[in-house]
């Protein structure tokens, strides 16, 4: 054992890099996030004001992820190129830009085009957050950090809620919507933050003047004894991404596990409501007593992602503390499909609510232990390319699972269809994250028991 060895604390090490590093890229992560997904708490007043039907709404609302799919993989394999510092700031000065032209839409079209190049935008963010992750924690801390990560996403459904319904009150305000009001108050900041990137991040353990000469030297060697351990130093190169099963088996359950997170994001608000006015059209012309409603169902909406964010982090101690990696994702899994379930037959508000709170915490916390398997077993260029595959094939989910709600809405006028057949899927996710020790990854110490 060397003497870096012996004079390093790990336990305080990692704390340390978490203080300096989480709670900052956690910040960045909400307001990608809410700028993802704030046209759910937009969506009750947006779709009585510009006359869009369910369909309409559903597809404007995915087709970010289409675009965000096309471009995962360059954008990715740009940050290993230009380093996580400047390709970060880039992508969120971008999407900032976009995501306040929101502001402007006028129909269908504009709606199109805005989600989509805001998908473009805002390409390469989160699996570029992964990739980073990897730079400064090995794999056995890896899925506590994730998770911690991870919260912003159902945090940002905490602090939208009541920020939409701030917003969404502003209506008639200097000539524009409340939505409008919303796109412009969470679009800005996106681009100032974009700006402090330049000036805060760093691209790696070396280049931390936070760190003490041993800290770094230690950290380097355990990173490196990692990625030897898990295979990720033989697999660096991007064919490896492509050729490797596991990554195939991860980006199936990614599928239906965006398919759920973003039903839940941009649905969820308005499968409420219609449990507070049961009798509200299902066409084009929302009534403007549901419209008006919209801030009193965004408070409802922050209950199941405060309980999401904390099942997050649980679920990643968990899962690093047992070293199961599959065992986990199965729950979660099995988890959403009984929340899906419920909501599917639920009469009441109160039960709605307590379904989406269980479909919530089943979705997001497993992303902890999930995103903690591709990155043990690969390395620099296939790393950022395992992890882009995965994501661009759940970015397809994400946008099949707002579309196929909306059209199944309009096709049968109940909710009830839609969730029912993505909680099955959540079924199947479950009985393939199983699958993946038995079949060839040669992976399986990574995978748990």
């Amino acid at each position: 054992m060397s003497t870096v060895e012996i004079a390093i604390d790990s336990r305080a090490l990692y704390r340390k890099i978490s203080w300096r590093l989480i709670p900052y890229i956690f910040f960045l992560y909400i307001l990608a996030y809410l700028d993802r997904v704030n046209v759910g708490f937009a969506a009750l007043d947006m779709k009585h004001d510009l006359h869009l039907s369910n369909t309409v709404y559903g597809t404007g609302a995915g087709i970010f992820f289409l675009g965000s799919a096309a471009f995962d993989l360059p954008s990715n394999l740009a940050l290993t190129r230009f380093g996580p510092r400047i390709w970060i700031a880039r992508i969120m000065i971008s999407w900032g830009v976009i995501a306040t032209g929101m502001a402007f839409v006028t129909g269908p079209h504009s709606f199109y085009l805005l989600r989509f190049l805001l998908g473009v935008g805002e390409a390469g963010f989160f699996p570029g957050m992964i990739l980073y992750l990897t730079y400064w924690f090995p794999s056995q801390e890896r899925a506590r950090a994730i998770a911690k990560f991870m919260t912003a996403t159902s945090l940002a459904g905490v602090v939208g809620g009541p920020l939409s319904s701030f917003l969404l009150k502003l209506e008639g305000r200097s000539g524009l919507h409340g939505w409008q009001w919303l796109f412009l108050s969470e679009g800005l900041p996106t681009v100032l933050m974009g700006i402090s990137v330049l000036l805060f991040l760093k691209d790696k353990p070396d280049d931390a003047e936070w760190l003490s000469h041993d800290e770094k030297e230690w950290l380097d060697a355990e990173l490196e004894r990692d990625r030897n351990e898990g295979g990720a130093a033989a697999r660096n190169h991007l064919a490896d991404a492509f050729k490797l099963p596991l990554v195939w088996m991860l980006a199936g359950v990614f599928f239906v596990s965006q398919i759920g997170v973003y039903t839940v994001n941009l649905w969820m608000p308005l499968v409420l409501n219609s449990f507070v006015h049961p009798a509200v059209s299902t066409g084009a012309g929302a009534s403007a007593l549901a419209a008006g409603d919209a801030s009193l169902i965004a408070r409802y909406a922050t209950f199941p992602y405060l309980a999401a964010a904390l099942f997050t982090v649980l679920i990643g101690w968990s899962s690093d503390r047992s070293g199961d990696r599959r065992w986990h994702i199965a729950g979660c899994l099995v988890l959403s499909a009984v929340g899906f379930g419920w909501a599917g037959v639920a009469h009441s508000l109160l039960a709605a609510l307590g379904a989406f709170t269980l479909a919530a915490m089943g979705w997001w916390s497993l992303m902890g232990p999930f995103w903690a398997l591709p990155t043990r077993v690969l390395g620099g260029r296939a790393a950022a390319g395992g992890v882009a595959i995965i994501t661009i094939v759940g970015g397809i989910g994400g946008f099949l699972g707002p579309w196929l709600t909306g059209r199944l809405r309009d096709l049968t006028h109940s909710f009830s269809a839609g969730l029912f057949v993505i909680g099955g899927l959540a079924i199947l996710a479950a009985f393939l994250s199983l699958a993946m020790r038995e079949r060839g990854s040669n992976a399986h110490s990574s995978l748990g028991q």
